[in-house]
């Protein structure tokens, strides 16, 4: 069933056209991703949606009484209540209906109501279609699930009481969202979800969405996340928006493969044009060919010409280069510890780092990921331990937050004021490179987006040519497009990368190990993400199997001092048991070992050349080989049968 359908919807900024021709169809249970690059107009078309905007032209049909709910990428949860009493208004509805079933509940067992009159059939009839509506919303288990929805957002229950207006910003968010989970409507539309999360949430949150029981349509700038949930993909580009049936990677490999077909048909075309623009310059002129000239000429003129594939699209195009090689041993740490005012937040972290490794950090929020590079880089002391520097490491740091940044200075100074040796030109080209370009160079750092400060900062760090960069969420405010270029130049870098990042699709194509950081210290999974995640499942299965076992040796313990497992006297004869096997089985062994040997002489005796005529001799020792290898089978059988007995013993 279709939920909602647009028909060539369109937005305009005045006369310059953000999209238009829009049609786009979401069924019910649909796994909607909606990709293109920032400022492509994401966004706003999640707002003509989700109704919260009107489009300029075209029309939007939906389902007779559709519900819609809607994430917007900044919006917190605002109440004055609990994240308690604000999650159960949730409930309400199924509260009360609860409540209505249990007063007709004590009405049908009223002594007075007539069993047969229409007014207890019509107090059945209400029941049947309550309880029907109460299991189908789960008013059973609505509180569990509350609970675990909360659990999974890291809001425990000694958070229950906090005040929502005492929660961080990213903490709203987050109960925002939650709150939209449960209310389960038709059509969730969320843009940029991910924000704000851990790894661990993300991953809670991706299992949660793929059993989710409605429509979903998603922006996210988190490939690995789209992966995961969606299955159909359309991408906003170039003021249109084309449908790509499956997820994100295969989303990619169909536009690569539609990008070639553009591309030949557009050569093909300019190939076409070329010849009759050729024709028409040589023959125009001549009075014999003229008319075929105006022909091919009124050919040209009629002619639909195809635009040239991504004519109007720019990527940023950057390299990390080094000045010199660092020794073979990068840094080393012992017994590190770090943290704040001496509230540490993670200890006992003992580090090797190798040259030309890329090693990603992750671990739970809070735990002192963003801490430790700016340790590592000497902008915070270290509570305890040491941090050793190999020979020729030259460190390069990539601040999150983009506090390094001046604000007051334009993008031309803040790089220029670096390096002020280098000529103007060069800094200028940089930075076009960096996809900054005629007037927005002189742009104050202060009037940049979060993508536009983070491409400043990257061209920066571009220019100094370090061997060991410290990249802390590098691809945060960046765009797909800008992510995957940032990827290709870490991987042609032939430095040291050593990097904090929520980005499991950047950390599988960049990490050659996984630090995980705990309270105790750090753990190490040699390979990418996946490798990490599949390590750290056999090792909690594991866990679970161990858990089991000390929960069995536990209960074995626990059992009444007065009853052992077994008794003395089961024991006793257990082993009077086991010693009478033992000894059947050591004299079959020896019968075997009799047996054999006699079957070996015989067998020499059936091959020797001398009675080879005596037909006599050879059929009695036939059959005494028979005799030997049918009792050796019996024996066999015997000494398996005491064998098993034996051994089912020892198992007891």
């Amino acid at each position: 069933m279709i939920l909602l359908q647009t028909e060539k919807i369109a937005r305009y900024f005045g006369a310059e056209k953000l999209f238009d021709d829009v049609s786009i169809e979401i069924k019910d249970n649909a796994r909607i991703g909606l990709v293109g690059r920032n400022g492509a107009g994401k966004t706003t078309i999640l707002e003509i949606l989700s109704g919260q905007e009107e489009a300029d032209a075209g029309n939007i049909y939906k389902k007779k009484e559709l519900t819609i709910g809607y994430l917007d990428q900044h919006t917190g949860l605002d109440s004055s209540l609990t994240i308690w009493n604000e999650m159960m208004k949730i409930a309400e509805p199924l509260l009360n209906m609860e409540k209505e079933m249990r007063q007709i509940e004590n009405q049908l067992s009223d002594s007075t109501l007539k069993k047969s009159g229409p007014e207890y059939e019509e107090l059945l009839k209400r029941y049947d279609s309550l309880q029907v509506t109460f299991h189908e919303k789960n008013g059973y288990g609505i509180e569990s699930e509350i609970r675990s929805v909360l659990y999974g957002f890291r809001f425990y229950e000694e958070d229950y009481d906090t005040p929502i207006k005492n929660l961080s910003g990213g903490q709203k968010t987050r109960l925002a969202l939650a709150q939209l989970l449960l209310e389960k409507r038709d059509l969730l539309i969320l843009d940029e979800p991910t924000n704000h999360l851990d790894i661990d949430t993300l991953f809670w949150l991706e299992t949660y969405l793929q059993n989710y029981p409605k429509a979903l349509l998603i922006v996210s700038h988190d490939r690995y996340f789209l992966d995961k949930v969606v299955n159909e993909i359309y991408e906003v580009n170039r003021g249109s928006v084309d449908y790509f049936p499956g997820n994100y990677t295969n989303y990619l490999q169909l536009k690569s493969e539609k990008i070639k077909r553009e591309w030949k048909v557009f050569e093909k075309q300019q190939k076409k044009i070329a010849k009759l623009e050729d024709f028409v310059d040589k023959n125009i002129v001549r009075a014999s060919t003229t008319k075929r000239a105006q022909a091919r000429r009124k050919q040209l003129e009629k002619m639909d010409t195809v635009s040239k594939p991504q004519n109007d699209e720019k990527s940023a195009h950057f390299q990390f280069q080094v000045e010199r090689s660092s020794g073979q041993v990068v840094l080393q740490s012992e017994d590190l510890t770090i943290g704040y005012d001496h509230d540490a937040l993670s200890s006992d972290i003992d580090l090797d780092i190798r040259k030309e490794e890329a090693i990603a950090v992750v671990g739970p929020n809070g735990i002192g990921k963003t801490t430790l590079l700016k340790t590592i880089n000497q902008l915070i002391p270290a509570l305890n331990g040491a941090i050793h520097y190999g020979a020729k490491v030259d460190l390069g740091y990539y601040d999150q937050e983009q506090n390094l940044l001046n604000k007051n200075k334009t993008v031309l100074d803040e790089v220029w004021d670096d390096h002020p040796s280098l000529p103007e030109q060069t800094i200028r080209t940089l930075l076009g490179s960096f996809l900054f370009s005629g007037d927005s160079v002189e742009k104050t750092v202060a009037s940049l987006s979060g993508g536009e400060k983070a491409r400043v900062a990257l061209a920066k760090l571009s220019l100094e040519k370090n061997n060991f960069l410290l990249l802390d969420e590098p691809t945060n405010h960046l765009d797909i497009d800008s992510k995957e270029v940032l990827e290709n130049a870490l991987i042609d870098y032939e430095g040291t990368l050593l990097f904090v990042s929520h980005d499991r699709y950047f950390i599988n194509r960049i990490a050659t190990k996984v630090i995980e950081l705990n309270e105790n210290g750090a753990d190490v999974y040699l390979g990418d993400y996946d490798y990490y995640l599949q390590k750290k499942e056999e090792l909690e299965a594991l866990k679970q199997l161990k858990e089991t076992q000390t929960d069995n040796d536990d209960t074995d313990r626990s059992s009444s001092s007065s009853t052992t497992k077994q008794s003395y006297e089961k024991q006793k004869e257990d082993q009077k048991v086991q010693r009478k096997l033992e000894r059947v089985i050591q004299t079959i062994e020896n019968e075997l070992e009799e047996v054999e040997l006699k079957i070996e002489m015989t067998q020499k005796e059936l091959s020797a050349p001398d009675i080879a005529n005596d037909f006599e001799k050879l059929d009695q020792l036939a059959k005494e080989n028979e005799a030997l290898l049918h009792k050796q089978e019996l024996l066999l059988e015997k000494w398996e049968e005491k064998q098993i007995a034996l051994d089912d013993l020892s198992d007891d």
